[in-house]
């Protein structure tokens, strides 16, 4: 007999626990895949009845085509007519647009938009395949399939096997106190997110098939019910043997699951009610919480009973936290090591520290540079260590290991004062080179981009150093790093190009017309540039310049460093009275 209260107030304290990462994980699978979608039905309800209301007030539409009637002419053989359509909804949605925030003229962002909304994305790919097989007709068929193919292959390995990430992600929760963002990914540590995927694929083809028997759907939705906790547990099973073994472990407990499903059903009520809220912030992840703890259960008894392939539930740890002498022996190279983190103490340290500056690099910099290194290895697997994070080392199935690339090039290490000036310069000079080689490839003509005179643009160096100093500690979390990079460059910019605008009444950039641009001053394409090079910048760029820079004479670096200030601040002084100016600079005509 499955006890529903002790269930429950298990659920209870694992959620309490992980109470913010648990919603976000059923958000995401809301929006990735159909478990939790009907929460996100729910929340756009209102939205959709006020809109209707809306439509239905109009006497007159500005226009009726849309992009499924581009798609329409296509499908009845007319791609001409189906580009015209195209071309009439582009320029109407253009015309009709007076925000200037979203703007649909410039941009490759823009550019996507408009191909979507209008639908001249399904003329071009039409024309493409009708240019290589010569035939409209099978051009069209050609698309058709291959679209459905698409539909498929997003819903085979997203869809489709979302359900067992989920539900990996709720186990861990259970025991261990951090489960990480990149526990998302466990599939393809693995490598078995295909077989995965085919052995859900399989169930979801039985549950098909019983539908047609109506009572049968019922009860094997409950027999089938442990199938994605299994493949969680070992994704290397076949997928018969998982269904199989799951009728085997719901047997005798099918009514006892329908009776938990039972006492949910207020709180469905209450989500509609709520439209969804109530189900996002704690109904979801409940429910979820209380079946992993049912899954905990039920395995226990299989293994008890010594039922056939029990023994393919095998991940121990996914249920006990290990030994201290287990890890230890997974780890070796940790064993017995007390890393305290190394400290610089007053002004010096403050800005290693924080920022990530050494002032010089002495023997005692040299000696400080070395054991951070050590302490942040050590501090990767701390949370291992002490049993609060899932091991992967001790996974039934050999995780893939992490590319060495990055963790060889060291990002999270401290930079001089001189290498921090010289990758100024040359991340400036990188900058000056990309704008110079897109105005001369788009308009063909030498264009001596920026403000100064010089081959440089300060605010590329600026950005470069900033997010280097100022994002010094979310360098070991990239995801958040990145968000932080997007900040940084957006006020970066924005701020750059008014305080130049104020002093000289020109412009040196302007995205009027860029799809999401605030002011013409940014634009998410922009920022969307900048967030990628940053992470370039940061965990591979600057690392490398590093280096190469190191192997430099400190001498001949610090010669070169005030050289090339010296010339720097005789084009700052000279470019304020007199600024680079003209076509292509500020005048974009």
């Amino acid at each position: 007999m499955i006890n529903r209260k002790e269930l429950k107030k298990k659920a209870k304290k694992v959620l309490k626990i992980h109470y913010g990462f648990l919603i976000i994980a059923c958000m995401i699978s809301g929006m990735l895949a159909d478990e939790f979608s009907d929460t996100f039905t729910l929340l756009s309800v209102e939205n959709e009845t006020g809109i209707q209301e809306q439509s239905n007030s109009n006497a007159v539409l500005p226009s009726q085509l849309t992009a499924s009637q581009v798609f329409k002419d296509i499908v009845e053989d007319n791609i001409a007519e189906g580009a015209k359509t195209a071309e009439t909804i582009e320029k109407e949605e253009i015309s009709e647009n007076h925000n200037p925030i979203l703007g649909r003229t410039r941009g490759v962002l823009a550019s996507v938009i408009n191909s979507v909304t209008s639908g001249s994305i399904f003329v071009s790919i039409a024309a493409a395949i009708n240019s290589m097989v010569g035939s409209e007709s099978i051009a069209i068929l050609i698309m058709i399939v291959g679209g459905l193919f698409l539909l498929f292959f997003v819903w085979f390995y997203i869809q489709n096997v979302f359900c067992v990430i989920l539900r990996r992600l709720f186990l861990e929760a259970r025991i261990y106190e951090k489960v990480p963002f990149e526990r998302y990914m466990f599939l393809s540590h693995v490598k078995k997110w295909t077989k995965a995927s085919f052995t859900m694929f399989v169930t979801a083809m039985y549950e098909t098939l019983w539908m047609f028997t109506i009572v049968g759907l019922v009860i094997k939705h409950y027999s089938y019910l442990m199938v994605p906790y299994i493949v969680a547990e070992n994704p290397d099973i076949g997928a018969n043997q998982a269904i199989t073994l799951s009728r085997k472990m719901m047997y005798g407990h099918k009514w006892e699951c329908f009776k938990i499903s039972l006492t949910f059903l207020g709180w469905t009520v209450l989500a509609s009610m709520t439209f969804g809220l109530s189900a996002i912030f704690f109904s979801n992840p409940y429910k979820m919480c209380t079946y992993a703890e049912l899954y905990a259960v039920l395995r226990e008894e299989a293994k008890a009973k010594n039922i056939k392939d029990a023994d393919k539930m095998n991940d121990v740890y996914l249920f006990e936290l290990p030994s201290k002498e287990e890890l230890e022996k997974t780890y070796p190279e940790y064993k017995d090591r007390h890393v305290q983190k190394p400290e610089l103490h007053g002004f010096e340290g403050f800005f290693a520290n924080w920022f990530g500056i050494l002032f010089k690099e002495g023997k005692k910099e040299k000696e400080y540079q070395e054991n951070m290194r050590i302490y942040q290895r050590y501090q990767a697997v701390s949370n291992v260590l002490d049993a609060k994070q899932y091991p992967r080392r001790l996974f039934p199935i050999a995780e893939e290991q992490k590319r060495t690339l990055v963790t060889g090039l060291d990002p999270l290490r401290n930079y001089t004062i001189w290498s921090l000036i010289l990758m100024f310069f040359i991340f400036s000079g990188i900058g000056w080179l990309w704008e110079v080689s897109l105005h001369l490839i788009t308009d063909g003509v030498f264009v001596n981009r920026g403000a100064m005179h010089g081959p440089w643009l300060p605010i590329y160096g600026s950005g470069g150093l900033l997010i280097l100093i100022l994002l010094k500690q979310f360098r070991s979390k990239p995801l958040l790093n990145f968000i932080c990079i997007l900040v940084v460059c957006g006020i970066l910019e924005y701020s750059t190009s008014y305080i130049m605008e104020m002093n000289t009444g020109l412009k040196w950039w302007d995205y009027s017309g860029y799809f999401l641009n605030l002011n013409g001053r940014i634009c998410a394409e922009g920022l969307m540039v900048f967030g990628i090079g940053g992470m370039g910048f940061i965990y591979i760029l600057a690392p490398v310049f590093d280096n190469l820079i190191r192997k430099i004479k400190p001498v001949i670096t610090k010669v070169v460093c005030i050289f090339l200030l010296i010339v720097f601040s005789m084009d700052v002084v000279y470019s304020h009275f007199y600024p680079n100016t003209g076509e292509g600079i500020t005048d974009y005509e």
